[in-house]
């Protein structure tokens, strides 16, 4: 396996993982998506709403909310020593109480760990008028989007790595130019030339558009692009990190369980050989 960075911010990372099989990669994907694991708000109280929006319309704004995630301070409840009962390891309360006229937006919830905030400060929640008040308290867990979408980190999707092959002389190359939607191709000395490869989304309208078959386009078996656009709780870095270590986890988890199989059956296999002895007239 060879993976080359084809981009990288805090929240965004493209890269080009090559001698892989189409299974590995969407595998991996869906480890990102369901089951790295997120902070989100899971139930809320409300002490006071007097806003035009129902408990529930809240309850799911807030759900929504993306919280910044510390990974290293907290733990799935159904792995935690309190065994699912909730504690300061695996949950944490958030507090709001505004007063209208006022716009209530995601800054307005206060935490009791500063570690584990909204991402997105200015994100609205609500709108109160004179003398509205709107108070709740919030309990917010680790999760991951095999449970419910709140906890999924971000987007992560894949394509094959595109393979273009431009054969003999191509006539009216400036027509191949401008009917590609993503501008693949230039035109240097009349001749189409491939400039941007990995903007082809393989729509085949070159193809399509070229009656002698000269312009061929197929994706690739064994070279992927993927790509993670991170929602804020953790960088893009961290969830592919974390998503990789997890996958390992779970190998490691399915070996054990092959082993043990293995163990039992020749455990059966002996029990059957001791009593057909036993059973043998002397």
């Amino acid at each position: 396996m060879d993976i080359q960075i084809l981009k990288e911010e805090e929240l965004y990372l493209r890269f080009i993982i090559k001698d892989v099989t189409s299974s590995y990669i969407n595998t991996l994907r869906r480890m990102m998506n369901t089951e790295v694991p997120i902070m989100a708000i899971d139930e809320v109280n409300f002490i006071v709403n007097d806003s035009a929006l129902y408990d529930e319309m809240i309850a799911h704004r807030l759900a929504l909310t993306p919280l910044k995630t510390d990974l290293q301070s907290y733990e799935l409840k159904e792995k935690c020593t309190c065994k699912g009962v909730g504690c300061a390891k695996c949950q944490l309360v958030f507090s709001l109480k505004v007063k209208g006229p006022n716009t209530v937006y995601a800054s307005d919830l206060k935490s009791q760990d500063p570690k584990v905030i909204p991402v997105h400060a200015r994100m609205p929640i609500t709108k109160l008028s004179d003398n509205q008040v709107l108070e709740i308290e919030a309990t917010a867990k680790l999760g991951i989007g095999k449970e419910h979408i709140k906890f999924s980190p971000g987007l992560i999707y894949y394509q094959a790595y595109p393979e273009i092959k431009l054969k003999g002389e191509i006539p009216n190359p400036e027509k191949y130019k401008d009917i590609c939607p993503t501008h693949v191709f230039e035109v240097e000395n009349n001749k189409l030339v491939i400039k941007n490869l990995l903007n082809c989304d393989m729509c085949m309208a070159c193809v399509e558009a070229n009656p002698d078959d000269s312009i061929e386009v197929r994706p690739s078996k064994t070279d992927f692009i993927l790509t993670i656009e991170a929602y804020g709780q953790l960088s893009a870095r961290q969830i592919f990190e974390e998503a990789i270590h997890i996958f390992d986890e779970k190998l490691d988890s399915f070996n054990k369980k092959i082993k043990e199989g293995e163990e039992s059956k020749i455990s059966k296999i002996t029990e059957r050989i001791k009593i057909k002895k036993k059973a043998q007239p002397i």
